[in-house]
């Protein structure tokens, strides 16, 4: 028994090293020497103490072929994952589950939007070049570096990133910020099926030019209920960024501590491992730049150096049009278009799919856009639904736009590189060393000609539908060196001088008033340490203001049970401020869920009702609500009697008790709100979770607050999912002194000391440096790696 025990336990611990030595295998090589071909002189790459590579190159073509190489070392699985998820090629490395995701995908058809735009593509442009030599830096990685741990066990074949692939990807960016195909159907329900009585609460235009003159039947919206959500699920279930919101503020020297402008940025993005940045300094005799890189891009979509820098957020304007097409009764095959009956255009595709048959799709084209809902494939509803995006039909030389914005030194500079970044809609906030803030609306922005409000489901059959022209550049909201000293940035709707109308998906105002608040205090003078406070608030106005309708009801529905009337008179003295300890914060995220459900999930259903929590303006549509007592919303349509805002408060209430009652640590916030990095593989749970994700961590903070670590308004617990991807604050006084954070960590492979080495002085609300100077980046580097030519 001895040696049988003996035997066991040597086989485990060779089993167990084996293991070790395969997982330590796979981590990058950041210390010693490795040959790379078309170099023609050596690089340096100096990684200080958290992974971030300091790349110094003798020009520019060796400095992106080594930013394309130590990126991929880090990140190959997330751009693997990454140009796949674009281009609807999921299903084949992860089964049948992918392949609606998949259909989504290809019905977007960004895989042809990219196969076009690699066709017109000048390699030998200034941001061609750099592509080209990124990429070969990338697929020479691909060929030499240890393959992931996730190419093996999904059997993951190695094929070399082209350029097609970076056009997906910039593709799937724009469609993570747009947010028609997750809200138009919604509101074109509650609009065409409910009437103006119910849609009066979202305080949207009430325009009936343009409404399709009969509305869709209810098993087309059914399915389109059923397109929202899965627009939705396929840019949260895999662990790859989707973009949200984020702040950003640029504050002149007039009103800061040091006498030069602050520059600060945080982009809320959802969480996922790795995340969505990877910081990098690239050194040439011709250029300097500490920049946060997206996977399969040559150039940062946030960056600064010693004399300027800038941040992005959300622009959050409409550039999707979705119209309902006129089907001829004789042809199902031809819509009605310009006074006559158009053929559709038809072709297929095929979805690979691993231990199963390819899938073969039919996709259509209308004269307006691809039809969307085919995505649904047999469940699409008889009503063909087209779409209209201008990232499938125009240029957008984003990469251009960017890499000029990396060596804008002054305004002109800026503004003229801004010009070319037209899809997704960003707001730039730029500063400089020599004293000038600034801020420009990144879009090109549709003139539409055609009546009807392109927040609901337009008449895809009247003339002019889709737009053709687009207003200039300069009609675009931008400021440059305001009187008051500082411009903000917050996803709220802008007011642009032009007086142009921009329709969009803008939050509600709370976080921009509340920072606003706080910038404009007389006397303050704005510095690295106030501006952490800032970026780190986690409070609003919001749960105040919404209560404020109904707290006279709630103490009357509380009666003489002095239990009850001792929360709502928490709720009563609730600041808005959601630390880990408050109470108040998880009794009013439990009421306001219910409150929304008992009011309006009868109307919607699930799919509607779901997809109706994630529309923006549901936001400042619910304390509308509460406010407005005689709201049709407050009748249950499953009942005969007529339901008052009373007896839903009250069912409402009683669901809170019971909710509230089963809430870990009696309700603190922290205990009931966490984050959890999660990684494609890890999102589907139990061991591979285990192994993969980063957390949970207790969070502060919440939807809408500076801090903006937010959830989906459901039950609890609640789950966050998404908030800044970094906190940067730059003051250009001492730029090499700069402050950011990685929410989990540089480096995407398992075991990797970088893995997840930031997660908990991210939660915590710390700052590292962000290294520019010499002799820090020699104090600090971890090791030293040396391309040499081969």
């Amino acid at each position: 028994m001895r040696r049988i025990f003996a035997i066991s336990a040597l086989s485990v611990a060779v089993a167990c090293a084996a293991g070790w030595g395969y997982l330590n295998s796979k981590t990058p090589t950041r210390d010693g020497s490795l040959s790379l071909a078309n170099l023609q002189a050596p690089v340096n790459v100096r990684y200080d103490e958290v992974g971030v590579p300091h790349i110094q190159a003798a020009n520019e073509a060796d400095l992106y072929r080594a930013l394309g190489f130590v990126h991929a070392q880090d990140r190959l699985f997330q751009m693997e994952m990454l140009r796949r998820l674009a281009r609807g090629e999921l299903a084949e490395i992860l089964g049948e589950k992918l392949v609606p995701t998949d259909t989504l995908f290809r019905t977007l058809r960004l895989d042809q939007q990219a196969r076009q735009r690699a066709a017109e593509f000048d390699a030998e442009s200034p941001a061609g070049k750099a592509l080209t030599a990124y990429l070969d830096g990338v697929n020479q990685c691909l060929a030499q570096c240890a393959t992931p741990l996730e190419f093996d066990l999904l059997g993951i074949p190695k094929r070399e990133f082209s350029v097609e692939d970076t056009f997906a990807s910039a593709g799937y960016l724009a469609f993570s910020f747009a947010n028609a195909l997750r809200a138009e159907p919604t509101l074109s329900f509650i609009k065409d099926e409910l009437g103006a009585d119910y849609l009066a609460m979202f305080d949207l235009a009430w325009q009936p030019d343009g409404v399709i003159e009969r509305p869709l039947a209810q098993a087309d919206w059914q399915s389109l209920g059923a397109l929202a959500r899965l627009s939705s699920q396929a840019i949260s279930d895999f662990g790859l960024p989707q973009f949200e919101g984020s702040n950003a503020w640029a504050v002149a020297g007039s009103r800061t501590q040091s006498g030069k402008p602050l520059l600060a940025s945080d982009p809320h993005i959802r969480f996922a491992v790795p995340s969505v940045w990877y910081e990098a300094h690239l050194q040439s005799p011709e250029h300097e730049l500490y920049g946060h890189f997206q996977a399969l891009m040559p150039v940062p979509l946030l960056g600064h150096n010693r004399e300027f820098g800038w941040g992005v957020t959300m622009f959050q304007n409409d550039d999707m049009d979705l119209f309902a097409e006129k089907l001829n009764p004789d042809n199902p095959n031809q819509v009605w278009s310009r006074g006559q009956w158009v053929e559709l255009k038809t072709e297929t595709a095929l979805i690979k799919v691993k231990d199963a048959e390819p899938v073969q799709l039919t996709l259509r084209t209308s004269p307006n856009g691809p039809i969307i809902n085919d995505a649904l494939g047999k469940t699409a509803p008889a009503t063909p639904v087209s779409l209209w995006w201008p990232i499938l039909t125009e240029k957008n030389p984003i990469l251009d736009g960017f890499y000029a914005l990396g060596r804008a030194d002054n305004l002109d500079k800026a503004r003229a590189a801004v010009e070319n970044i037209e899809a997704p809609g960003l707001n730039i906030m730029y500063a400089n060393a020599k004293g000038d803030i600034g801020w420009w609306a990144a879009a090109k922005l549709p003139i539409r000609s055609a009546p009807g409000n392109p927040t609901f489901i337009l008449d895809g059959s009247l003339d002019d539908t889709i737009p053709t022209a687009f207003h200039p550049f300069s009609a675009n909201p931008q400021e440059e060196n305001p009187p008051r000293g500082y411009i903000l940035s917050a996803n709220h709707q802008p007011k642009p001088a032009s007086g142009i109308e921009i329709p969009g998906y803008y939050n509600m105002p709370e976080r921009a008033l509340r920072l606003n608040h706080r910038l404009s205090t007389p006397g303050m003078r704005w510095n690295t340490q106030n501006s952490q406070a800032l970026q780190l608030d986690g409070g609003t106005a919001y749960g105040p203001r919404s209560l404020a309708k109904v707290l006279p009801d709630l103490r009357r529905i509380a009666g003489e049970d002095d239990a009850q009337q001792a929360l709502v008179t928490q709720l009563e003295r609730w600041d808005g401020d959601y630390q880990l300890d408050s109470r108040a914060a998880s009794l009013f995220s439990v009421w306001s869920y219910n409150v929304a459900k008992a009011a309006m999930h009868d109307e919607l259903g699930d799919d509607l009702f779901d997809s109706l929590l994630l529309v923006r303006s549901f936001d400042s549509a619910l304390p509308r609500l509460l406010g407005d007592a005689q709201a049709p919303w407050w009748d249950n349509r499953n009942s005969e009697a007529r339901e008052s805002r009373s007896e839903i408060l009250a069912s409402a209430w009683q669901q809170t008790l019971h909710d509230f009652a089963a809430l870990d640590d009696n309700g603190a916030w922290g205990a009931s709100h966490t984050l959890t990095h999660l990684h494609p593989l890890g999102s589907q749970g139990g061991l591979l979770g285990k192994l993969f994700n980063v957390g949970p961590f207790a969070a502060p903070g919440g939807h809408e607050t500076p801090n903006n670590l937010a959830n989906r308004l459901s039950p609890a617990p609640w789950t966050v999912n998404y908030g800044p991807s970094t906190r940067r604050l730059i003051d250009f006084a001492a730029p090499e002194k700069s402050l950011g954070i990685n929410p989990v960590g540089q480096s995407g492979v398992l075991l990797d000391t970088h893995y997840d080495d930031q997660a908990e002085a991210y939660i915590q609300g710390q700052y590292r440096p962000q290294r520019l100077a010499e002799d820090d980046i020699a104090a600090h580097t971890q090791g030293t790696l040396v391309l040499n030519p081969q």
